[in-house]
């Protein structure tokens, strides 16, 4: 049964306009393997944040280095849960897709349980 579906859109430019601004923004975001990837793919991987906390409708608060975005060998997008983020979705299944094209990078999530 599909507990939760989320999306969510970034316009690149302004992404990373934001992460000049504050400095600090991406240490509070982005663990080390995603702080080192290509901007546009920072983009995506916020978005996916963004996008997991609509479909757990969790609100503020969320840690978003407890949820970190890895590629399978196979390019697949998924999440790497840790901490409360982590029980929150136990149990669950979480889908990813990613995509960013044109100035602008988003994600889906659906969280489905049993």
């Amino acid at each position: 049964m599909i507990e939760g579906i989320g999306i969510d859109v970034v316009n690149i430019e302004r992404f990373a306009a934001s992460l000049e601004r504050t400095p600090s923004l991406a240490s509070r975001i982005f663990n080390a393997s995603e702080a080192a990837l290509p901007i546009s793919s920072q983009a995506a991987r916020f978005a996916a944040k963004e996008a997991l906390a609509k479909a757990l409708n969790a609100g503020k608060g969320l840690s978003w280095l407890e949820a970190e975005v890895i590629n399978l060998e196979s390019g697949k997008p998924e999440f790497l849960f840790r901490g409360e983020i982590a029980d929150l979705v136990d149990g669950a299944s979480v889908h990813l897709s990613l995509s960013h094209d044109a100035g602008i990078a988003s994600a889906m999530v659906i969280v489905e349980r049993p």
